[in-house]
């Protein structure tokens, strides 16, 4: 279980990946985005306007059941990014890096863009926007939704 949560809201998670687009750019043009999923498929898409990039594969890479990491499988292989060669590979959040390199080894030539980075997983990530400590949980805006609390003064 982790120890601290971040939340990260739509409009957040929104200027992190135009901010991740932005260094991405400058390292353009790009054949293609492979979106890693399913954390992946939002920011990809995001990234993907910014940079006017149309073509759009997936990996599926299935790692976690809620908050427990299990062994990785590949349920889907990137077929159409052949090697990775002038390919993105985009997610949003390098945890451990187990996924990461799973992907790498199917891409070696790709160059891997994150939202979100925790140390562990750092060193297998070209390009990333914000770090995180390595015992935080992310909480991203498609796990979540808004919830009455009760003022401090009602809780016990």
């Amino acid at each position: 279980m982790a120890q601290h949560y971040f939340t990260v809201t739509w409009d957040q998670l929104h200027r992190d990946a135009k901010a991740l687009a932005w260094r991405l750019h400058a390292l353009s043009p790009w054949q293609g985005i492979v979106a890693i999923t399913r954390g992946g498929l939002i920011p990809a898409a995001i990234i993907a306007r910014e940079l006017e990039c149309r073509l759009i594969e997936s990996v599926c890479v299935v790692t976690y059941d809620e908050e427990h990491r299990g062994q990785p499988v590949v349920t889907k292989p990137p077929v159409a990014a052949g090697d990775g060669a002038g390919w993105l590979i985009i997610d949003d959040l390098v945890d451990t890096g187990t996924t990461a390199k799973i992907v790498r080894a199917l891409l070696p030539k790709a160059h891997f863009a994150t939202v979100y980075a925790k140390a562990a997983g750092k060193p297998v990530v070209d390009t990333f926007i914000t770090e995180v400590s390595q015992d935080t949980w992310i909480l991203f805006p498609w796990d979540t939704e808004p919830q009455f609390i009760a003022p401090l003064a009602r809780q016990g």
